[in-house]
């Protein structure tokens, strides 16, 4: 009997919620009626076909690499995906791991399928987004919201004889803060300053927690920040950028749109700023403009190198054990939690810093002596071989299903071949035993790369990274140390500094596949497969990163 699992999707959160919930009932019917037995149900909820990263999708091909079903069963191939390309991409995955799609609409899915609905629900896609667009940009010409509401305003009821979404009426409490926040600025006060003011009096955010001088300042080329919202002098600006996925993530990236693209809308009743107040602001955003122009290409050169690289060694990578926020630069020589510099106490209380050189410092020589110690490392071998020979165990088995299968194959074709021999071939015979053979080629290739010896773990492990780690801290300081500082860098996962009473403990968690490539240095450069780089991501995601015995504490 072949092991079925069946998939299901919706796309928005404003659809019925028992659209997945029906799908996957009639997906369980229709592999029923095959004779299959269902093993297990994916449904991703109000998640757009247009992204291959879904969590249940991503959990499906996860199993059908540990060839834990044998049929896929969906609605339409257009609850699996909606581009041709990722549609595509699924298929020939499942092909080449001997796993079917069926559909409920169409049965059993073929190449002819991919190419004819895979073009159709693209189409859709596009045709979709062009009339969303559409539809927005009507909405922005009618002065109503095309998107969220920005502070100093609320939701209002439609007036008559106006339909849609999208009206606003002034937050009277809330104009009177950003009234407030321009009349700072104009005065003279940095974001920062205004910022700390309004959390000091527990006047909430945009976001409904502290300010941050990030949503006073914003960014002007983009519009975004108090100072730069033209919706406060009664100008609504609509379709500044353009939005598209990143196919390699399945993340929306913003882009600056065409000006000629945009709709410019004026709406005098959402007007919370005077202009002259308005102007004096943008006065002084241009004097300071000015300023830091006048600083010539020293500071323009100090910008490149720091978007290059980070200027410190542990740039980035120091977390606030109070509130999680980064830690940042406070004096010559002193990092401090940004989130208590710039929100104030009522964000986080941790206001002890901490010595770039000390930490450096402290840093280094806990990676050289106490990361790769012997008790922890005799630990992370335990649990290394543990998780591994649970991983052989699997792999085993699944490889003595396909023997099993494989000799099967073996009996079917011997059998259809006498019966062609003995005058009974018909084309369904001759059909069948084409699928066989195809079948048994496949098996026996990916038996063949299938045996791989177990990993060995360097006896002196431990001893040879922390000699290496000596070598990298001696060069550090070396003119063309750029090279080990970022070996360096990538040991680290992270520096977790949280106070206990006047001092910071400092948490470092190591990086375990740079630890791993580190200590077993040019041997597994030159070959592939060593642990470093074949094990560990397996081993990371299947035990979690609870596997990973490399954090200790200062």
């Amino acid at each position: 009997m072949l092991r079925a699992v069946t998939y299901s999707r919706y796309s928005s959160d404003q659809q019925n919620p028992r659209s997945a919930a029906d799908q996957t009932r009639l997906c369980r019917v229709h592999a029923e009626a095959q004779g299959w037995r269902v093993v297990d149900s994916y449904e991703d909820l109000a998640v757009s076909g247009a992204s291959r990263f879904r969590p249940e999708f991503q959990r499906l091909l996860g199993d059908a690499r540990a060839r834990k079903f044998d049929v896929v069963v969906c609605e339409a191939l257009d609850r699996l995906g909606r581009k041709l390309a990722d549609i595509a991409e699924l298929f020939d995955q499942l092909s080449f791991l001997g796993i079917a799609i069926h559909t409920v609409q169409q049965g059993p899915v073929t190449q002819l399928h991919i190419g004819l609905s895979g073009t159709m629900s693209q189409l859709f896609l596009a045709d979709l987004k062009a009339k969303t667009h559409r539809g927005l940009r009507a909405v922005a010409e009618d002065g109503r919201s095309a998107g969220g509401i920005s502070y100093g305003y609320r939701i209002a009821p439609a007036p008559d004889g106006r339909a849609g979404r999208g009206h606003r009426e002034i937050d009277e409490a809330q104009a009177a803060v950003v009234r407030r926040i321009f009349r700072d600025y104009a005065a003279g006060l940095s974001p920062k300053r205004i910022a700390l003011a309004l959390n000091a009096e527990g006047i909430a955010g945009p976001r409904g927690g502290a300010w941050a001088p990030s949503a006073i300042n914003g960014d002007r080329g983009k519009g975004t920040g108090i100072l730069n919202n033209a919706l406060y002098i009664g100008q609504q600006v609509w379709g500044r950028r353009a939005w598209t996925k990143d196919p390699s993530t399945g993340r929306r990236v913003a882009r600056k749109a065409a000006p000629e693209t945009r709709v410019v809308t004026e709406v005098p009743e959402l007007r919370i700023v005077p202009d002259e107040l308005w102007e004096a602001a943008k006065a002084r955003q241009a004097s300071l403009d000015r300023k830091g122009a006048a600083q010539g290409t020293e500071a323009k050169a100090s910008a490149f190198w720091t978007k290059q690289r980070p200027r410190y060694l542990f740039s980035g990578l120091m977390v606030c054990g109070a509130c999680g926020g980064g830690f940042s630069k406070m004096s010559v020589e002193h990092f401090g939690c940004s989130t208590a510099r710039n929100k104030g106490p009522t964000a986080c209380g941790n206001r002890l810093t901490v010595r770039r050189d000390v930490l450096e410092e402290t840093v280094l020589s806990a990676l050289r002596e106490r990361l790769m110690d012997p008790e922890l490392f005799r630990e992370f071998v335990s649990e290394f071989t543990a998780t591994w020979n649970r991983l052989q165990a699997e792999a085993s088995a699944g490889l003595t299903a396909q023997r099993a299968e494989l000799a099967r194959i073996d009996g079917q074709i011997e059998r259809a071949v006498d019966a062609i021999v003995a005058g009974m071939a018909s084309p369904a015979l001759k059909g069948r035993l084409e699928e066989l053979e195809r079948r048994k080629a496949h098996l026996e290739a990916e038996l063949a790369g299938a045996e791989a010896p177990a990993p060995r773990l360097h006896p002196n492990l431990a001893e040879l990274y922390r000699t290496r780690v000596a070598e990298l801290a001696r060069v550090l300081a070396a003119e063309d140390g750029i090279e080990a500082r970022e070996v360096v860098r990538g040991l680290v996962e992270a520096i977790r500094l949280t106070p206990e009473g006047e001092r910071l403990r400092i948490e470092v968690r190591g990086e375990l596949g740079a630890i791993l490539r580190l200590a077993e240095g040019a041997r597994n450069q030159k070959r592939p497969g060593g642990v470093a780089e074949a094990f560990v991501g397996q081993i990371k995601l299947d035990a979690g990163t609870g596997f990973e015995p490399v954090t200790f504490r200062l």
